[in-house]
């Protein structure tokens, strides 16, 4: 399962609000990426072919749901970026982040927690 950049908006307003009809997506869409309505109702067949959502009828209006969880497409999309960016070497992504100074105290903080569980 691949997610563009443009079916992470979509998902991203399935995943904070459900059910959502193309209405409300559109609104939401509209104000914060400018999209027109015929983009969003593209974008969600599109994103039904592949399963990446489903709807329910009620007379003529379609629900959108999503089909994935946030967490499940953030971990594989995680893995690509590393694969594609990083050839799969998470220490090579933690060496650039901490060579341009990017991680805060509270963030080396959870690692050292994360790091600490996964030795248990």
């Amino acid at each position: 399962m691949k997610v563009t950049g443009s079916e992470w908006y979509i998902l991203e307003c399935l995943w904070e609000k459900e059910p959502q009809t193309l209405m409300s997506i559109f609104t939401q869409l509209s104000q914060t990426q400018g999209w027109a309505k015929s983009t969003c109702a593209t974008m969600l067949k599109r994103m039904e072919d592949k399963k990446l959502i489903r709807h329910d009828e009620e007379g003529r209006t379609k629900y959108f749901y999503a089909n994935v969880k946030r967490d499940e497409v953030a971990q594989k999309e995680t893995k690509n970026f590393l694969n594609r960016i990083y050839n799969g070497s998470i220490s090579m992504m933690m060496s650039a982040l901490v060579a341009e100074n990017e991680l805060s105290d509270k963030d080396i903080s959870e690692l050292e927690q994360i790091l600490q569980e996964l030795k248990k």
